[in-house]
């Protein structure tokens, strides 16, 4: 049966998208979920299937690979060749008594990292009445077999190529789908398991602290389980991250990219360009690049690098004026989250009802009302955030006695306090510490460099002279000479100056997932998800052993525990669809059939009014779509204010009716419309992406919760 057969006259053209000749879509395009994926073939690889496991050696000495591994759980054999000897080998291979299928190896044309190895065996489901001699004349002219019918699904089968068989199954496949009969058919793929988002960035291997998988000073589950969560969210431009520090390097290539500056100021020369001026301005451009640098390809990547920048240069000295600038300027140039690296040069200092004042408002009324989340820096003491300490042996007699530590930063309620911990899970040697930390973070180790009473008196405190593992952290740096390394990152930033924007950069993640989450949850799930290190040994320098934790689940060392950025973002992200608070729901519909433009026409617009107010705390909207060819078109909710989220991509292939719920469960997207108002214009936007076969919007009703 020849293509042209196969395809019936007037069906939509599956090939219409591709732009290529016809047989040349046969073979470079897979099926799959309804969609159609660019493929392309590896130079050097070719597999067999085996008939017997003790045929290997056999054909290993026939076909005389530059390597052999086993791949597919087993199932199948890779073979390495020369390029230029590829086609003669997989035809060698196809020859042989002891091989039962050989085919290419194929990766994505999207993604060239992502190899597929084809099985024998291909999916096939027809529509409900197709007569089966029909379905045995399609499979038996093709080649294929029926192996088993598919459990649960009518009409569908798991097919197997025969020896019959002219084609690999995504030639066959391809052949399947342009019968009208045939709903869908895809081949059984084999690809390796690639569990979390990994950045292509050369830096990203040695960011220990993000994900590792062990080795030296690596201690297990050290890290922040950054990879999993960015298989929810990489972040969004929408969320914005002050960092509060010396200046920026904002020439850096990790602090660029479309959209990603907003609003910088620098407080210190009053003006809009906080660039560094002084030779030790290094610090706020490391900072920046741990909680959000840029995904580039290049350097170092951010917790959170989908997140937006807002650099707010400080003036470097604390009154209460510069803390309510500071404060005031993050919130008015829309601030989500603020993250603060530093605090008083002293070892007591409490904040006066100004400061308090400010970051309180900044706490609460910042975000609209859902309040900034501020994150500070514990502090690189090895000394309570509040309490007393019996000091001896400081250099110079600088602190003896009874002495009192207050950090008035750190012990604000409305602050995530954040100490750091190592790569090793142990506390960091010159991590502050107290009833008052939130969680922990991870950063290198170190001895303590003290907050002093008087700026210049001393630089030290008293001195470690054992060693201390634990590995640096690799973040960005000031470009030239006056950076901390002679290029643009370094590889051994530390303090607690590292672990609060870590902290920020989750923080971004969560409310990138659930912008309705107020500050102060997005502070009680970072410390109900973390994980509780324990640190049994004492402290080297006090002798305290502070590394457990107590009935509420507390730590001096370490707070709640060690932030899970996985375990966070999930939860933000259930939270966003469970326990509202719903004062009534109200049902829009739209019954009148609205004909779909056919490419490149504009999308068609079906508008419903909402008359009701309240914000909204659920949502479903249910589309009735005629079309013949639906893996053509996109749907698009646009709320009144004009947010607009696709839920309906280009994954239907050839099916022609569509009749779906979408819900906060299976349209995750929709959480970005939790918390909108109600009132106003809805509309369904439905575009079609491909020429060649039209239809129509039949009916679409829209189900808003309202709290």
């Amino acid at each position: 049966m020849t293509f042209s057969q196969l395809a019936a006259p007037g069906s939509p053209d599956p090939r219409a998208s591709y732009g290529g000749p016809a047989e040349e879509w046969v073979g470079r395009v897979i099926q799959r979920g309804g969609q159609e994926l660019k493929l392309e073939k590896l130079s050097d690889r070719l597999t067999t299937r085996l008939r017997q496991p003790s045929d290997l050696a056999a054909l290993q000495e026939y076909l005389s690979p530059l390597a052999v591994r086993a791949v597919a759980a087993g199932q199948l054999v890779e073979w390495q060749v020369q390029p230029t000897a590829l086609e003669a080998t997989l035809e060698k291979a196809r020859r042989h008594a002891g091989v039962r299928f050989a085919s290419h190896v194929y990766y994505l044309s999207a993604s060239p990292h992502s190899w597929i190895y084809l099985t024998a065996e291909i999916t096939v489901q027809f529509a409900a009445a197709t007569p089966e001699p029909y379905i045995e004349a399609l499979l038996q002219a093709l080649g294929l077999a029926i192996v088993q019918p598919l459990k649960g699904i009518p009409a569908a089968f798991v097919t197997e190529v025969t020896a019959t068989a002219q084609e690999n199954p995504i030639k066959l496949a391809n052949r399947l789908i342009c019968d009208p009969a045939v709903l869908v058919a895809e081949p059984n793929l084999v690809m390796a398991v690639d569990n979390f988002y990994h950045p292509r960035d050369d830096l990203y291997s040695q960011q220990w602290h993000l994900f590792h998988q062990g080795g030296p000073n690596l201690a297990p589950g050290s890290h922040m389980n950054v990879e999993a969560a960015w298989d929810i969210t990489r972040g969004s431009r929408s969320v914005v991250i002050a960092i509060t520090d010396d200046g920026f390097d904002l020439n850096h290539p990790d602090l660029q990219g479309m959209g990603k500056l907003v609003n910088p100021i620098d407080l210190q020369d009053q003006d809009a360009v906080p660039l560094p001026s002084h030779q030790d301005d290094s610090h706020g451009t490391a900072v920046a690049g741990l909680a959000l640098g840029e995904e580039n390809g290049t350097g170092i990547v951010g917790v959170a690098p989908g997140c937006a920048l807002l650099p707010i240069r400080t003036t470097g000295f604390l009154d209460d004026a510069t803390i309510e600038q500071l404060f005031d300027q993050a919130v008015q140039r829309g601030a989500a989250v603020i993250s603060c690296s530093w605090s008083a040069a002293a070892n007591a200092f409490a904040l006066t009802l100004r400061q308090t004042n400010a970051i309180a408002r900044a706490a609460r009324e910042g975000r609209n009302g859902k309040g900034c989340v501020i994150v500070f820096a514990a502090g690189n003491a090895n000394r309570p955030v509040s309490g007393t300490i019996q000091e001896a042996h400081w250099p110079q007699n600088a602190l003896s006695g009874p002495t009192e530590w207050l950090s008035g930063f750190a012990i604000h309620p409305d602050v995530i306090a954040v100490s750091a911990c190592t790569s090793l899970a142990t506390k960091a040697a010159y991590s502050n510490w107290g009833d008052h930390v939130a969680v922990t973070a991870p950063s290198n180790n170190a001895p303590p460099s003290m907050a002093l009473p008087q700026v210049g008196t001393v630089d030290t405190g008293p001195v470690i002279t054992q060693f201390l593992p634990g590995l640096g952290m690799v973040t960005s740096d000031r470009g030239g000479v006056e950076g901390y390394g002679p290029g643009s990152y370094t590889t051994d930033f530390g303090g607690t100056s590292s672990s609060c924007p870590l902290v920020a950069g989750v923080a971004a993640l969560m409310l990138s997932v659930n912008p309705t989450l107020t500050a102060a949850q997005v502070r009680q799930i970072l410390q109900t998800t973390a994980d509780k290190i324990v640190d049994p040994n004492p402290d080297p320098q006090l002798g305290l052993r502070y590394g457990t934790y107590d009935g509420r689940g507390h730590s001096p060392w370490f707070g709640y525990g060690k932030v899970n950025a996985f375990a966070a973002v999930r939860e933000a992200q259930q939270l966003a669809v469970r326990g509202r608070s719903l004062r009534q729901a109200v049902t829009y519909q739209c019954q009148t059939p609205l004909t779909i433009p056919d490419y490149p026409a504009q999308a068609a617009i079906s508008p419903l009014t909402v008359t009701e107010t309240g914000a909204v705390v659920d949502l479903q909207t249910q589309v009735s779509v005629d079309h013949q060819f639906l893996g053509d078109l996109s749907l698009t909710l646009v709320a009144p204010n004009g947010t607009g989220v696709v839920i309906q991509t280009r994954i239907l292939g050839r099916q022609r009716q569509l009749r779906q719920v979408y819900s906060l469960k299976t349209t995750p997207a929709l959480i970005a419309m939790l918390g909108l108002e109600a009132r106003g214009s809805w509309c369904l936007q439905v575009r079609d992406h491909a020429p060649g076969a039209t239809g129509q919007l039949l009916s679409w009703q829209l189900r808003l919760g309202l709290g």
